[in-house]
C-alpha cells in the first residue's frame, strides 16, 4: 500500500500546489502511481455508478467531451506551424483561423509509430523530435516543428508503444529531455535490459521483478512471460523507483495537461488471439488502449471497457452486485508490454544460465506451465464475458489472450486512426518495420491494412483505407526510400478516407536497419538513430527537396480544402504530383533491397539548422540527390 506521504504528493501534483525541484534536464513522471497495491491488482469498492461495458457504435463520452478541447488547442498550433511553413500565394494561417470555428472543416491530424523494438522506438523518437515545436530549431525554415502540437491522436505499437510510454508517462516530455536526462533511469539503453539499470545489481533487479510478478499471481491472476517482460521494460521507460509498479495507463487521463486538451491522445495497439488458435491472421481482432478504455471496434468484440477497472469480473456487460471492482490491472508497463509481447520469444530463447537463479527459475517455470504455444501472450480477465452485443466469438471465454500488435502484419497502428467516428484527415505513418531480410520496411503494413479494409466478411466494419500497391512495387518504384502520399484523390474511395503520408526508415547518416532484437544501444548509436529519423521525416531539413515542409503543410490541409471547396494552391498541386502514388505498379520480383549511402560532411549552413550542433553529422549524397 502507499504511504500517506506518497498520497499527499500525488494530491499535490494533481492540484498543482507542489512545484517540481527536478534538474532541468530530468524526466519527471506525470502519470500517477495510483494503483492500490503496486503491480498486484486489488479488489476495491465499486463506485456508486458501477462500471459497465459500452457498445463501440460511437465514441465514448470521455473522448467526445475531450475532443472539442483538443481540437480547439490545435488551432493556434497549426497557425504557428504555418508561420514558418510557407505555402506560396496562400495564407495558410489565415485559412486555419477562418475554419477554426468548425470542427468539421478544421484539419484533423494523427501520427502513427510502427513496431520494431528499439529500432522503431528510436526512429519514432526522431520523428516526434522533428514534429515537436519544443525542439531547438524545429520551427526554422524547412522544419516541421509544431506538427506534434497540431495532432489530435498519436498511436504506437510494440516499440512504438515504448515511445508513447516514454513521452506520456514521463510528463509529456521531449525527446531532447529523454536524451539529456542523467538524473533518472529512463532511456538507459546502453545498459542491457537483461542486466538491469545502472546502480542496481542484476540479482536485486530480478528479485524485484520476481516479487512484483509473484504479487500479481498471489492476488489470483494468471501471469505469463509478458508480465516479466513488462516489468523489465518499465525499468527503462518509466522514470520511477523499481520501474514504477503502481503507475497505471488510465492515470494518463488524470494528467491536467491532458484533461485540458493540451496534448494529443495516446493510443496503444495489440491483437486478440482467437480461442484455440496460435496464428494471427488478417482477420485478427485489433485492440486499443486509450487513457480511458480497453476494447475493439471490430465486430468480434465491438465494445469497450473502462480501463481503470480492467481485471474486474464483468458478466454480461456489468459487474454483478456483490462482486468487487478491481483496480491496478492496467499497469502502465503491462500495457506497453502487452503490445510488444513478441519479445517473449527473446526471453524464452535467451541463455538463462547467465541469469541469477531467481530469474532463471521464474522464466523456466512459466515456460513449462504455459507451453510453447502460449509464450507470447498476455493474459487478461475478459471484460466482454457474456457480452452478447457482438458476434460472440470472445463472449464465452473468461480470459483473453492478448498478443503483440504487429503479429497480424499491420505493424503500423493505423486501425484506430481510420475509424469513421474519429474523422481523421491525415495520418503521418512512421514505418521502422523489418519487412525485408535486412530489416528495412517495404510497405507490408500498409498492404495488410488496405486488404483488411476490403474484407467483405464484416471485419472492416465501415473503415476505409487508401489503395496501396504490393510490396514488390514499393521496392521497385522506390516508395520505401522517401515519403509517399496515399489517398490523394479521395473521390476514388467509397467512404471518407484519410490521406496517409508514409515515412519509411531510410539511411541518412547511418545504417538504421538495426535488428529488432538488438536490446542495447550506446549513447552515440541511440542519438544517431534519432538524428537519422529526424533527417528522414524532414528530408534532411528540406535539402533533399526544398519544398518538402510546404508539401507536409499541403497534406495537412488537403481534406479540409475538399470539404470547404477551397481552390488548391498551385504549389500544393505540384507537391501532390511529386509525392502522391499515381497508381503505377511494377510487381516483378526486385533485387534484394539494401539501400546505401555515401558519407560526406554536412556544410556549416546545413549544420546550423540541425537539432544538435554538437554532433558530427554526415549525410548521404545519394539521399540528397536521389531522384524523386
Amino acid at each position: 500500500m502507499h504511504s500517506l506521504s506518497s498520497i499527499v504528493l500525488v494530491a499535490g501534483l494533481l492540484s498543482g500546489t507542489i512545484a517540481s525541484s527536478a534538474h532541468p534536464d530530468a524526466v519527471v513522471p506525470r502519470a500517477y502511481p495510483n494503483a492500490p497495491d503496486g503491480y498486484a491488482p486489488e479488489n476495491v469498492t465499486c463506485p456508486e455508478n458501477r462500471p459497465t461495458i459500452r457498445s463501440a457504435a460511437k465514441l465514448s463520452a470521455n473522448e467526445s467531451s475531450w475532443l472539442p478541447l483538443r481540437r480547439n488547442n490545435t488551432v493556434q498550433a497549426m497557425k504557428d506551424f504555418f508561420g514558418h511553413v510557407n505555402i506560396s500565394n496562400f495564407d495558410a494561417a489565415g485559412y486555419i483561423n477562418k475554419v477554426s470555428g468548425s470542427a468539421t472543416d478544421l484539419p484533423n491530424i494523427a501520427i502513427a509509430v510502427s513496431g520494431g523494438g528499439y529500432r522503431a522506438m528510436l526512429t519514432g523518437a526522431g520523428a516526434v523530435k522533428a514534429f515537436d515545436s519544443r525542439t531547438s530549431n524545429s520551427t526554422s525554415s524547412g522544419q516541421l516543428g509544431g506538427l506534434l502540437q497540431s495532432a489530435t491522436y498519436i498511436a504506437g505499437l510494440s516499440g512504438g508503444s515504448w515511445l508513447m510510454a516514454s513521452i506520456f508517462v514521463n510528463n509529456f516530455t521531449t525527446i531532447d529531455a529523454l536524451q539529456a536526462d542523467t538524473t533518472g533511469q529512463a532511456w538507459q539503453l546502453d545498459q542491457s535490459i537483461v542486466e538491469g539499470p545502472k546502480g542496481m545489481s542484476t540479482l536485486s533487479y530480478y528479485n524485484t521483478i520476481a516479487d512484483q510478478v509473484h504479487a500479481k499471481s498471489k492476488a489470483g491472476y494468471n501471469i505469463t512471460i509478458t508480465d516479466i517482460w513488462a516489468r523489465m521494460l518499465s525499468f527503462q521507460f518509466i522514470n520511477a523507483t523499481d520501474g514504477g509498479p503502481s503507475y497505471t495507463w488510465s492515470s494518463l487521463a488524470l494528467d491536467p495537461n491532458f484533461v485540458k486538451g493540451n496534448t494529443p491522445m495516446p493510443l496503444v495497439v495489440a491483437d486478440l488471439r482467437n480461442p484455440g488458435e496460435t496464428i494471427i491472421g488478417s482477420n485478427s481482432t485489433i485492440l486499443e488502449f486509450s487513457p480511458w478504455e480497453f476494447g475493439s471496434w471490430d465486430p468480434t468484440v465491438y465494445a469497450f471497457a473502462p480501463l481503470q477497472y480492467l481485471g474486474s469480473r464483468f458478466n454480461g456487460g456489468v459487474i454483478p452486485q456483490g462482486v468487487s471492482c478491481v483496480r491496478g490491472f492496467d499497469n502502465a508497463g503491462f500495457t506497453f508490454g502487452t503490445s510488444s509481447s513478441l519479445f517473449n520469444e527473446f526471453l524464452t530463447e535467451y541463455n538463462i544460465s547467465s541469469l541469477p537463479s531467481v530469474a532463471a527459475g521464474l522464466l523456466t517455470g512459466l515456460a513449462k506451465d504455459l507451453g510453447k504455444n502460449d509464450e507470447d501472450i498476455a493474459s487478461y480477465i475478459n471484460p466482454f464475458y457474456n457480452y452478447t452485443a457482438n458476434d460472440g466469438i470472445f463472449a464465452n471465454d473468461k480470459n483473453l489472450n492478448v498478443v503483440d500488435g504487429g503479429l497480424d502484419l499491420q505493424n503500423i497502428p493505423l486501425y484506430p486512426l481510420i475509424q469513421p467516428e474519429r474523422n481523421v484527415d491525415v495520418i503521418f505513418a512512421v514505418d521502422a518495420s523489418a519487412d525485408t531480410d535486412n530489416h528495412w520496411p517495404n510497405g507490408t503494413s500498409l498492404v495488410n491494412t488496405y486488404e483488411r479494409s476490403l474484407n467483405t466478411s464484416g471485419i472492416a466494419n465501415g473503415t476505409s483505407f487508401p489503395a496501396v500497391p504490393d510490396q514488390n512495387t514499393f521496392v521497385n518504384l522506390g516508395l520505401n526510400t522517401r515519403p509517399t502520399f496515399f489517398g490523394c484523390n479521395s473521390s476514388n474511395t467509397t467512404h471518407p478516407t484519410p490521406l496517409v503520408v508514409y515515412l519509411p526508415n531510410y539511411p541518412y547518416i547511418m545504417d538504421s536497419n538495426k535488428s529488432t532484437f538488438d536490446l542495447q544501444y550506446n549513447t552515440s548509436d541511440r542519438d544517431n538513430m534519432i538524428l537519422n529519423s529526424y533527417d528522414m521525416v524532414t528530408m534532411a531539413n528540406s535539402t533533399r527537396d526544398k519544398n518538402w515542409s510546404t508539401c507536409v503543410g499541403c497534406a495537412m490541409l488537403s481534406r479540409s480544402f475538399e470539404r470547404t471547396n477551397t481552390t488548391v494552391p498551385d504549389v500544393c498541386n505540384s507537391c501532390f504530383k511529386t509525392y502522391c502514388w499515381d497508381g503505377t505498379r511494377n510487381s516483378t520480383t526486385p533485387v534484394a533491397y539494401a539501400p546505401s549511402f555515401n558519407s560526406t560532411t554536412v556544410n556549416a549552413g546545413l549544420l546550423s539548422s540541425q537539432p544538435s550542433a554538437s554532433l558530427v553529422l554526415t549525410l548521404s549524397v545519394a539521399a540528397i540527390f536521389l531522384s524523386l
